[in-house]
This record gives C-alpha cells, sequence and structure tokens, in this order.
C-alpha cells in the first residue's frame, strides 16, 4: 500500500488563480523524491496541501491509509505529528536554545497545557541530544537559536521534525536560503535519513542538478500540473524545458555556474 496518494488534487484561490489542477501522485514508503518547477508553479501549495497547512479546493490526500481531508481536527493533528514539516526560513524561535526548539516538535503529542508549560519526560530530552548528535550539534544545543548559522538552523529544523517519530518529511526548498557547502550537508542527511530510517521525504527544489543527484524520483510541476514523474536517469533536457519554460535558459546558466565553481 503506498504511503500518500493524492487524486485530483486541485487548489483555487480565486476564479483566475489556479495553483493546482488535478494533481494525481503515489508516494510509497521510503522514496526520496524531489519535486522541481519555476517560482509560482505550484510546489509550495503542493506539499502545505497534504498536510492541509492550505486547504485544498478539489480533490483527496490519503495519507497511512487515512483520508486527511475528511477527517477532524484532533484526528489531524494526531495524523501530523507523522508529517514532518521543514522550511525554508527554518521558523524557529530565535530566544529559544537549539535543545528547547527541537522539543517543540513533541507538542503535537502533548495537551495545550503541557505543551505551554514546556514539559517534556526524560526520554524526550534524551531523544533530542540523540538526533542533535546525530546532525552534528552536539556542541550547539544549548546556544540560542539566532546565534547559528544558516546551515545549523536547518538542521535543528531537520531534529525538530525528526522527534516528531514521522513516517514522512516535507521540505519546502530547505537549501534555497543556503550556500553550495551547507546545501550539500543539508540533502546529504536528507538522503541519509530516507535510506537509513526507511522515512519517505519529498522535497520542493529549484536546483535540478541537486534534484538529479539526490533523488529517486522526480516530479515536475509547471503551472500548478504535472509535466514529468519519472526517476532522475530518464528525465531528458527537453524535459526540463518544459518544465521551466521561458526560465530555462536562465537555470541553465545558474546550473554552468555551479558546475564551474564546484570544479
Amino acid at each position: 500500500m503506498a504511503l500518500l496518494e493524492l487524486f485530483n488534487l486541485s487548489k483555487r484561490y480565486d476564479q483566475h488563480t489556479i495553483a493546482l489542477s488535478d494533481i494525481n501522485i503515489s508516494v510509497n514508503k521510503g522514496e526520496f523524491i524531489a519535486v522541481i518547477g519555476p517560482s509560482g508553479a505550484g510546489k509550495s501549495t503542493l506539499l502545505r496541501c497534504i498536510n492541509r497547512m492550505i486547504e485544498p479546493t478539489n480533490g483527496e490526500v490519503t495519507f497511512d491509509g487515512v483520508d486527511l481531508l475528511h477527517v477532524k481536527r484532533k484526528e489531524l493533528r494526531r495524523l501530523r505529528t507523522k508529517i514532518g514539516m521543514i522550511f525554508q526560513h527554518y521558523h524557529l524561535v530565535n530566544r529559544l536554545t537549539v535543545i528547547e526548539n527541537v522539543l517543540h516538535g513533541r507538542l503535537g503529542y502533548k495537551s495545550s497545557v503541557v505543551g505551554a508549560l514546556g514539559i517534556y519526560t526524560k526520554k524526550e530530552k534524551e531523544q533530542a541530544i540523540q538526533l542533535l548528535r546525530m546532525l552534528g550539534l552536539a556542541d550547539q544545543m544549548y546556544k540560542r537559536s539566532d546565534k547559528l548559522s544558516g546551515g545549523q538552523k536547518q538542521r535543528v529544523g531537520i531534529a525538530r521534525a525528526l522527534i516528531q517519530d514521522p513516517k514522512m518529511l516535507l521540505c519546502d526548498e530547505p537549501i534555497a536560503s543556503l550556500d553550495p557547502n551547507a546545501s550539500k550537508i543539508i540533502m546529504d542527511y536528507l538522503q541519509k535519513i530516507s535510506q537509513s530510517l526507511g522515512i519517505t521525504v519529498i522535497v520542493n527544489l529549484h536546483q535540478v542538478d541537486v534534484a538529479l543527484q539526490y533523488s529517486d524520483r522526480i516530479i515536475g510541476v509547471s503551472q500548478g500540473q504535472i509535466v514529468y514523474d519519472g526517476t532522475p536517469t530518464d528525465i531528458t533536457q527537453e524535459q526540463i524545458h518544459q518544465i521551466y519554460g521561458s526560465d530555462f535558459d536562465d537555470l541553465m546558466v545558474e546550473m554552468n555556474k555551479e558546475k564551474h565553481y564546484a570544479g
């Protein structure tokens, strides 16, 4: 059984703005999927419709055998604990320490009162420490989060998502704000997490070369529609051109620059 299935998923903001149109996707456990496409193609809307951060207009989203679009708020909150979210701009609480931000990932398991008081079990604290060690942040765990670099902040975001014990991670442009070295570190960790823990990873990327290098499967989105769904080895330059349209030439220039700097 697929872990995630989208049937005819659509999102319309108004009569003239269609962000997604009849999206159909089936995702298996442990897949590493890169969603590529130009800015405004609908990539972020797609991820946020999956966990109902944005309410779809039509269609179905089935996660772990449950239709997310027809569950009540309490059940949705429970199911969201199994869907970790990683954001481009980290969404950390700057005044809190690294370990406190990671422990926030457990709030979905707690009552509002216990969560507001910041009460965590010994086991949860031990798990947070273990995750921070795994992500190379053992020396940073008691620092304020606003003292970290961008790459370090994103690793905190990954740890916060992993402490939920998720079955799937949704990563919305996780390396868009990072330099090439920090980007590689983040993508290496996400790939390792998928392979070693069997967690499904769906990551929005603007960098086609990164998608080709790391993903098991690429989904190309253009103007709210899927125009490619297949392996990185099968995608052609013509299909990339179809995905990016008028942005294709700029994309090729950026890819050549990155190859030059990497060399």
